[in-house]
Formats: C-alpha cells, sequence, structure tokens
C-alpha cells in the first residue's frame, strides 16, 4: 500500500530532486590523463557544474532498510538555490525544502513536520543544509573541494581524491569520472560514530546542452540501520516558468524531533 509513516517513507521525498529523459544522451567517458594534478582536476569539476535557474521532471524510486522496501513516482520542481518541491501521486505527500527550512505533510497520517535541517541530518547520518542537500543531488560535491589540500591517485576508470590531512573523527572521499569530470561517487564517514553516507552517480546524460546524472545510489549507513535509496531520473526540463504551491492543512499533527 501507498504508505509515508515512517521516516522511511519521508526519505524518498526528501532527497530527490533531479529528472531525466530516456531520449537524453548518455556520456562516456572517453578522456584519461593519468598526470592531471589534483587541482586540475578539482578546478574542471567546478568548471563542468551544471548551471540552470529552473528545473521539473519526474522520477522513480526505490528504498529499502532492510525491513520493508517501496518504489514511488515523484515528480519534481526546483529553483536553484532557492527551492525543492517534490509531490507524491495526488498530492497526498509533499515537500518543501528551501534555505532556511524543511517542510513535508502527510494526508494518509495527517500529520507534518515544519523545522531545520537536523531532521535531514539525522536521515543520512551527517550533517546537511539546503546547499549540500542540491549538490548531494545535482552530482557536485557536499564540501567545496577548494577549501583544502587533496591528492590524486587513479584507478581503471576514475580519479580519486582524498584529503592531504586526514582526520580520524570525519573522513572524506571523492571519486571523479574522467571526461567529463563530473563525480563518480562521494563518501563521508564518521568511523567512531559508525556512520557512513554514500553516493554514487553510476552515469551521466547530457540534457538541453546540461551534464546531469542519470542514476543516483545513496547508502547511509548509522550504526546498525541501513537504508538504500536508488533513483531512476525521467522527463527533465530546464528553466520552465514554475510554482511551489504548497500549504500545510490545518488540524494535522506536527511530528516532533526526539
Amino acid at each position: 500500500m501507498f504508505r509515508f509513516a515512517t521516516k522511511a517513507g519521508y526519505v524518498l521525498l526528501l532527497f530527490v530532486a533531479l529528472s531525466s529523459c530516456k531520449s537524453a544522451k548518455l556520456l562516456t567517458d572517453k578522456t584519461f590523463d593519468e598526470n592531471l594534478p589534483a587541482r586540475t582536476v578539482i578546478r574542471n569539476h567546478y568548471r563542468n557544474q551544471v548551471d540552470f535557474r529552473t528545473l521539473t521532471g519526474k522520477l522513480r524510486i526505490a528504498y529499502s532498510d532492510g525491513e520493508s522496501s517501496q518504489t514511488l513516482g515523484v515528480s519534481l520542481r526546483m529553483e536553484k538555490d532557492k527551492a525543492i518541491w517534490l509531490s507524491a501521486p495526488l498530492g497526498v505527500v509533499k515537500a518543501m525544502i528551501t534555505p532556511g527550512r524543511v517542510s513535508f505533510y502527510n494526508k494518509l497520517e495527517n500529520n507534518y513536520f515544519d523545522g531545520s535541517f537536523e531532521y535531514l541530518s539525522k536521515l543520512l547520518g551527517t550533517e546537511l543544509d539546503f546547499k549540500k542537500v542540491q549538490n548531494l543531488l545535482l552530482g557536485e560535491a557536499l564540501y567545496d573541494l577548494r577549501d583544502e589540500k587533496y591528492q590524486v591517485s587513479v584507478n581503471s576508470s576514475t580519479y580519486e581524491l582524498k584529503p592531504v590531512k586526514t582526520l580520524d573523527l570525519f573522513k572524506t572521499f571523492f571519486t571523479v569520472h574522467p571526461g567529463n569530470f563530473r563525480l563518480a561517487s562521494q563518501q563521508i564517514s564518521q568511523p567512531l560514530q559508525r556512520r557512513l553516507l554514500e553516493i554514487r552517480y553510476k552515469d551521466y546524460q547530457e540534457k538541453s546542452n546540461k551534464i546531469v546524472p542519470n542514476n543516483v545510489g545513496i547508502l547511509a549507513i548509522d550504526n546498525d540501520q541501513r537504508n538504500v535509496i536508488d533513483i531512476e531520473y525521467r522527463n527533465i526540463e530546464f528553466n520552465t516558468k514554475v510554482s511551489f504551491p504548497y500549504k500545510i492543512p490545518s488540524g494535522y499533527e506536527k511530528i516532533v524531533l526526539n
């Protein structure tokens, strides 16, 4: 049944904000220079960021937490750096994410949440804000790679970026596709707290001369809790006129964080 009573269901709405088109051109990497320094890999990554005003589309996502699984179609509207709007079929669940707040409501359960990014941070086990959520979904690094020094190595298919100064409490690791210099994966871990967030970008597509993810896999581990989200992108359009109809119905019970 279509049910969103648990936080598992809300993950489906709150962490997806892209779509793609079946007719879009899938990109494959053809150029691999094994002698590139880390600063060049990072500079090229930022040169190839997707630039847009608005994005709309639909997508299909699958979620599993080890006990239950769900697959759902979701509609999306996004205004870059300002808003991410998501709606399940018939509007029974809607979400609105802005730089200042995270909000969603569930008509099936008659409840809602309206508050800070603490909710999303708890779900994925790492501190998040609007920019990080947006970057995660667009195939861009959660943390600005220009803020510290990285060392680069290569494997059979990607560049690997690791901080020169490693920390025991907080670790990051990034891999970058050659050719388009978009992320192949990013990983944030807190070993002592047994937390891991890993996002894999399986491939990319070119749509309206913009390079965006085609498939994304998200793995979030917090101690014994394991959440897996797979996203298949469909039907994307850039720079169309958008609106964000969103109003929490009266009489709903507010979800309070423990």
